[in-house]
């Protein structure tokens, strides 16, 4: 087990938006919309950090080259643009997970994830850390970070149980990325997290803490304005800002706001063609995406 510190220890913080995976219409990788993808980010929506090849980026709908070619184009288009980079790489494989790992090293990207694997799913909290330092040794220069999704992933292992005491066996671990309902459990890991960790939370409805979302894509700009206000003590506008979020999502939760759909709405919100989903997702009927176009404008309409 390595023992050196990360080469890039920068807390990340803020809002951090989980990037979606821009496809041709016939399914192959679109390169050409990343750069195009970091303007709109940074200068339209004030986001300045980015997750990559998450679950918002259909990662396990990818192959171990496709998701090598995207993390080398976000990381060099993001240059001087963007804060950090934080590069998902957990697979179903542990090999595959060390491969990428190696790979992130290489191009320099500022931190990674790992997501607990879901076909052969760890029995306890004790093999899952196991997987996560056999990842965590691939590539001991990189900030590491716990992707917590059980209701994706089926590992209903609590996140406290995994992170407890973590650095003794990962020294360059980071942080948890927090996409969990159990707010209790989430409440633990931060009570107990160090000065230099960070919990994000990967909820949209929740904004006041860190987080990665994948509505922060086009919904960033408000988010930011949420938590100046909130920093500023202006609760009601906070309050409002909020309440329009949880509305919008509570709308668009109603008609099946699944991964097609919110992609289809990036697409309609941004002007980007970030592409249909791949399948066994499905594309997003249009008038799914054009009703929740309408009903963010009505809300969002300054």
């Amino acid at each position: 087990m390595s023992t050196m510190a990360p080469a890039n220890d920068k807390k990340l913080t803020g809002v951090v938006a989980a990037t979606f995976t821009p496809f041709t219409p016939q399914g192959e990788i679109n390169l050409t919309e990343i750069g195009p993808y970091i303007d709109y980010l940074r200068e339209k929506q004030g986001v300045n950090s980015v997750f990559v090849n998450g679950t918002t980026g259909e990662s396990m709908s990818l192959s171990v080259e496709e998701r090598k070619m995207l993390a080398e184009e976000w990381c060099q288009k993001a240059k001087g643009k963007l804060n950090q980079v934080i590069l998902h790489v957990g697979c179903m494989s542990l090999k595959d997970s060390q491969e990428l790992a190696r790979h992130a090293v290489q191009i320099g990207v500022d931190g990674i994830a790992v997501i607990a694997p879901s076909f052969f799913k760890p029995s306890g909290a004790v093999p899952l850390r196991m997987f996560l330092v056999e990842v965590a040794s691939a590539a001991p220069t990189l900030p590491f970070y716990y992707y917590h999704l059980p209701a994706v992933t089926g590992v209903n292992v609590p996140a406290l149980d995994v992170v407890e005491g973590i650095e003794k066996l990962i020294p360059s671990f980071r942080g948890v990325k927090f996409s969990g309902s159990d707010l209790m459990d989430m409440g633990l890991c931060v009570s107990r997290s160090q000065p230099h960790w960070s919990v994000l939370y990967g909820v949209d409805e929740v904004s006041l803490s860190p987080v990665v979302t994948s509505t922060y894509n086009y919904l960033g700009c408000h988010v930011n304005k949420l938590i100046a206000a909130f920093e500023r003590g202006d609760l009601v506008q906070a309050r409002e800002i909020q309440v329009k979020i949880q509305e919008l999502l509570s709308y668009a939760t109603k008609l099946g706001f699944n991964l097609g759909v919110n992609k289809q709405l990036m697409n309609e919100l941004s002007g980007l063609s970030l592409g249909p989903p791949r399948l066994p997702l499905m594309p997003c009927p249009r008038d799914h995406a054009q009703s929740i176009k309408q009903k963010y404008h009505s809300l969002f309409s300054e």
